[in-house]
């Protein structure tokens, strides 16, 4: 009894993992390439322009070039920017180069923005391979927060399934773990604890997308990296169903015996 409880365990320990997502961005970049964006960043604000084009990567250099990073400085507003945040950080490293990709949050006294900054570094060179400044209705936080008003019915029903799925697999879960079965308790163990396919929906925006070759343990998920929209998912959760019903079928009757009397027939009388 005590091994399946231990592995209920150590499988919700494997779905609590990872969950302070904002330290790990933080690990990821650097202290140093996250200054280097700023200060591209800085130089855009004060309207800097030769420096930045001239460290940009030939990949994204164009004709009108210039006139794009004129906009784009055009939408950073000219106050000093009461904070900026860190939301978004990608790595990645190989033999012979190395790229950052660095997304930073400014909030200003009446607006706010979002820069994003990539780098690229070969050969001992750095180079500017994307660079982009969106404005945004409110800091990222509150736009991301997650609250149940006005969403669509998709994201109100796979809230509820994302609710009832992992209730109903720990419940055949608990069922198959007290039924007495022979060795293939652990592959039905395996097959409930997994739901199959994945059906996910941003609760933000409402967009949605479907996964037929995938699987999720206790068929729900909820996820979100840091300042981002939360990603809700649910899967099939057939293992669960197809042994309730298996539990639920009535057993099929034992066939009866009935025993022949022996007659002896003596002088033709019974």
């Amino acid at each position: 009894m005590m091994r399946y409880v231990n592995l209920i365990v150590v499988l919700l320990l494997i779905m609590l993992a990872g969950c302070d997502q904002a330290s790990m961005m933080k690990m990821i970049a650097s202290s140093e390439d996250q200054q280097v964006a700023k200060d591209y960043i800085d130089l855009l604000r004060q309207s800097k322009f030769e420096q930045i084009e001239k460290d940009l990567d030939q990949s994204i250099k164009s004709e009108n070039i210039h006139d794009v990073i004129v906009k784009m400085a055009a939408l950073i507003p000219s106050q000093t920017p009461q904070s900026i945040k860190l939301v978004g950080a990608n790595t990645f490293s190989s033999s012979d180069r190395y790229e950052s990709n660095l997304t930073f949050e400014y909030q200003f006294p009446n607006e706010w923005i979002v820069v994003n900054v990539a780098i690229r570094k070969k050969g001992g060179i750095s180079t500017i391979i994307g660079f982009n400044v969106s404005p945004i209705s409110d800091s990222l936080e509150n736009l991301n927060r997650f609250t149940l008003s006005g969403k669509s019915l998709h994201q109100y029903a796979v809230l509820a399934l994302a609710v009832l799925f992992p209730l109903f697999s720990l419940y055949a879960l608990i069922m198959c773990i007290l039924t007495k079965m022979d060795k293939r308790k652990w592959i039905w163990i395996l097959f409930i604890v997994f739901g199959v396919g994945k059906f996910a929906i941003d609760w933000t925006t409402g967009q949605w997308s479907v996964k037929p070759l995938s699987v999720q343990l206790f068929s729900a998920a909820a996820f979100a990296p840091p300042y981002g929209a939360w990603t809700l998912s649910v899967s099939l959760p057939l293992g669960a169903i197809l042994f309730t019903l298996r539990k639920k079928k009535p057993a099929e009757p034992a066939p009866l015996q009935v025993d022949s009397a022996k007659r002896t027939v003596t002088d033709g009388k019974l």
